[in-house]
């Protein structure tokens, strides 16, 4: 049975692991998941290839790490509102998350992460690259890491998600219900991350607006700065999909961007997003 010899493997980026010697159609026992969960946390996004997996057997993996948050904005995939569609079809120019940010950042209880599983992808193109927010924090000056420790952020989903989103009309039928975007939230903009206890930097060029306190004119140039600084590619991996790859991030310890360079050809993924905590 190949779930008894789970193998994890670091990439040979700064973020990342493969996990081998599991089958996700068949049930995980708790220490397959105790292991998963342990990469997970070590590592920031796991990534397991070949899996053949139907929607029912998608949700049952990720319920295996907390409740399932059901996405206000994404199409879901027909009959499982558990699971959302990351689309792009051919005649379309815009791709979702196509930009570095971290899932849900606008939700007072943030997510822990997402689990997406590549259904339909292009003969070349559509990776993901993924950024580790621990390394970022790591790599700051001592000043500038006392300074962070006393600043909260402001996220919303009104200017991605809403009805005045600047691709709203390129991604019509991909994103749903625009008039559900009033999420704001405030975080730390240096959190701990909740299982590991490493600080990680937690904003994102995505869905944070300002520090709070200050004007966005103010807040700009100092989160820009942050921007640069937490993609240098130093601190990053990019992972290429094949169908039946699937990707699990830590939206607390990671930033995640998905190329748009596959233009006229299709991609189709699933995605579940898991439940989190509040963030201190």
């Amino acid at each position: 049975m190949r779930n008894s010899h789970i193998e994890v493997t670091p990439t040979s980026g700064a973020v990342g692991a493969m996990i081998s010697g599991v089958d996700l159609a068949r049930p995980l026992d708790a220490g397959a998941v105790d292991a998963i969960r342990a990469a997970l946390n070590e590592h920031g996004v796991i990534f397991i290839r070949e899996q053949k997996l139907s929607p029912e057997q998608h949700i049952a993996f990720a319920e295996r790490f907390g409740p399932i948050n059901v996405n206000r904005f994404f199409k879901a995939a027909p009959g499982y509102p558990e699971i959302a569609e990351v689309r792009k079809e051919p005649e379309q120019k815009t791709n979702i998350g196509g930009g570095w940010h971290t899932d849900h950042s606008y939700d007072q209880i943030p997510a822990l992460g997402s689990v997406l599983l590549a259904r339909e992808v292009p003969p070349r193109g559509g990776d993901t690259l993924f950024a580790s927010m621990a390394l970022a924090y790591d790599a700051l000056s001592p000043g500038l890491k006392a300074t962070l420790e006393t600043l909260r952020a402001v996220h919303s989903s009104r200017h991605v998600f809403g009805t005045k989103s600047p691709s709203a009309a390129d991604r019509a039928g991909r994103i749903v219900n625009p008039e559900l975007a009033t999420q704001d939230a405030v975080h730390p903009v240096v959190i701990r991350h909740p299982e590991t206890g490493r600080k990680t930097l937690y904003v994102n060029a995505g869905f944070t607006t300002q520090i709070e306190g200050w004007t966005v004119d103010e807040s700009k140039p100092f989160l820009d700065m942050l921007y640069a600084h937490a993609k240098r590619p130093e601190f990053q991996y990019r992972f290429q999909w094949h169908v039946g790859s699937m990707a699990f991030w830590d939206n607390r310890a990671t930033w995640h961007y998905a190329t748009n360079d596959y233009h006229g050809e299709r991609r189709l993924m699933h995605r579940i997003t898991i439940e989190g905590c509040a963030l201190a």
